[in-house]
C-alpha cells in the first residue's frame, strides 16, 4: 500500500484543486453538448490542463473534440492512464455525469503528476479525453488507433451512480440497422400491387418479442422504428428500424446476433421485402473484463474512507449497460469503478442529471478519485501487484 507520504500528497492535491474543478464540472454540466460537438468542454479541459503543465495533444485519432495530456518525469517506470468523458444525452443532459467522470480523471492525473514531481514516483501518466461516449464511442478509436496502449501500461476510470461497486456486469454490445425494402403502391385502390415494408419491420418487431423466451436472462434487445412510412394511403416501400443487442460476454453476444437475424430474415421472407443489415455502424463494444487486483486495492481504500459496498457475488449478479471503456480493459489491463453520489435515481434520468451538479455528488467524486489515484501509486510502487494484475488480465484474456 502506498506510503503516508504518497496518500497525503494525493490528498492534498485533489483538495487543493478543488475549486478549480467544481468550476469545470458545473461549466460543462450547465452548458451539455452531445458527442462529437463538446467543443466547450473540451477547450475548457485542455486549456486547464495545459497551464497546469501537461503536454497537449487536440484533435487526436482523427477525433475533433479528443485529446491526450501527459507528462513525465524522465525517470523509467510504469505508465498510468485515465479516462475522461464529457458528453451528454439529448433531452437530459448530464444524466449519466460525465461532468463528474471528466474532473474526476483530470483529478487523479494531477495527483499522479504532483507525485512525479515530486520524486516519490517514476514513470508517466496520461490522460485520455474520450468524446462521445454515448453515440459514436471513441475509445474504440483510440484502441484501434494504440493511442491508449502507447501512452499506458494499464488504465482506469471512474463513473458515478447510485451505488458504489466494481463487479457488476456491463454488457457487450453490437448495434445493428435493418433495412427493408418493398414496393410501393395505392393503399385503397391496388394493395395487392405492393410489397409492404413496414409490415415486414413489424413483423421483425414481433419475431424478436417471441425469442425472447428462448434467450438468456442476462441478454438485453431492444429497438426503435426510424422510418415507418410517409402517408396512410399509400403502401411503404422502405421501413427502417435501429436495434441494440447485448450479452455478458461477447460469445454470448455472437449467439445472440445469429438469432436476431433469423428473426429479421424471416420477416423479409414472409413479406417478400428485400432486406439489408448493417451490424456495428458505431464499433463492437465489448463487456468490462474488470481486473480483479485493481478493484479490490481500490475498494479497500474506499472502505477505508467509510465508504459501503454490496459484495462480490450480489455485485455479479448485476447486469448494467454497456460502454467503450470494455474495449480498453481487453486492450491492457482496466478498471471501470462506480461509484455513489447519493441518490437512489438511476442513470438517464433527469433527477440524476440534477444531482450530478450538486456539492454532495462533487464531493464524492474527489473522495473516488483520491482512492483511485491511490491505488494508481500502488501499481507503481508495488512489483507484485502490478505483476498479479497483468498475469490476471492474461488469463482472462485467453479464456
Amino acid at each position: 500500500m502506498a506510503s503516508k507520504e504518497i496518500k497525503q500528497v494525493i490528498d492534498d492535491t485533489i483538495n487543493s484543486y478543488s475549486d478549480k474543478l467544481r468550476a469545470i464540472s458545473l461549466d460543462i454540466h450547465d452548458h451539455p453538448e452531445p458527442g462529437n460537438k463538446e467543443y466547450r468542454a473540451f477547450n475548457l479541459l485542455t486549456d486547464f490542463l495545459e497551464k497546469e503543465g501537461f503536454t497537449v495533444s487536440r484533435g487526436v485519432v482523427g477525433l475533433e473534440t479528443a485529446f491526450t495530456a501527459e507528462y513525465s518525469n524522465g525517470k523509467a517506470g510504469r505508465r498510468v492512464g485515465f479516462c475522461s468523458e464529457y458528453d451528454a444525452l439529448p433531452g437530459v443532459g448530464h444524466a449519466c455525469g460525465h461532468n463528474l467522470i471528466a474532473i474526476s480523471g483530470v483529478a487523479c492525473a494531477l495527483a499522479i503528476k504532483q507525485l512525479l514531481q515530486d520524486g516519490l514516483l517514476s514513470g508517466s501518466v496520461a490522460l485520455f479525453g474520450t468524446p462521445a461516449e454515448e453515440t459514436s464511442n471513441a475509445k474504440l478509436v483510440f484502441v484501434k488507433a494504440g493511442e491508449i496502449q502507447r501512452l499506458a501500461d494499464f488504465a482506469m476510470m471512474l463513473h458515478p451512480g447510485p451505488v458504489s461497486g466494481c463487479f457488476v456486469n456491463y454488457l457487450a454490445m453490437d448495434s445493428v440497422l435493418i433495412e427493408y425494402f418493398g414496393r410501393q403502391s395505392h393503399a385503397g385502390a391496388s394493395p395487392w400491387d405492393g410489397i409492404n415494408a413496414v409490415d415486414a419491420l413489424m413483423q421483425g418487431f414481433d419475431n424478436v418479442g417471441m425469442m425472447r423466451q428462448q434467450t438468456l436472462s442476462t441478454n438485453r434487445v431492444h429497438g426503435i422504428i426510424k422510418s415507418g412510412g410517409q402517408s396512410p394511403n399509400v403502401i411503404p416501400n422502405y421501413a427502417s428500424a435501429y436495434f441494440y443487442g447485448r450479452s455478458v460476454t461477447r460469445a454470448q453476444l455472437n449467439q445472440l446476433k445469429v438469432q436476431l437475424e433469423n428473426c429479421f430474415k424471416a420477416a423479409a421472407l414472409a413479406s417478400g421485402c428485400k432486406m439489408k443489415l448493417n451490424w456495428t455502424p458505431f464499433g463492437q463494444l465489448d463487456d468490462v473484463f474488470t481486473n480483479e487486483e485493481f478493484a479490490l486495492n481500490w475498494i479497500e481504500h474506499m472502505k477505508a474512507e467509510g465508504v459501503s459496498f454490496y459484495t462480490r457475488q450480489e455485485e455479479e449478479s448485476v447486469t448494467s449497460g454497456s460502454t467503450d471503456m470494455g474495449n480498453v480493459t481487453y486492450a491492457l489491463p482496466g478498471i471501470h469503478a462506480g461509484y455513489s453520489i447519493g441518490t437512489n435515481a438511476s442513470n438517464h434520468t433527469v433527477e440524476f442529471a440534477r444531482v450530478a451538479g450538486t456539492l454532495e455528488a462533487h464531493e464524492k467524486t474527489l473522495q473516488a478519485s483520491r482512492c483511485l489515484a491511490l491505488t494508481a501509486a500502488d501499481v507503481f510502487e508495488d512489483d507484485d501487484l502490478f505483476n498479479r494484475a497483468v498475469a490476471y488480465f492474461k488469463k482472462g484474456k485467453a479464456q
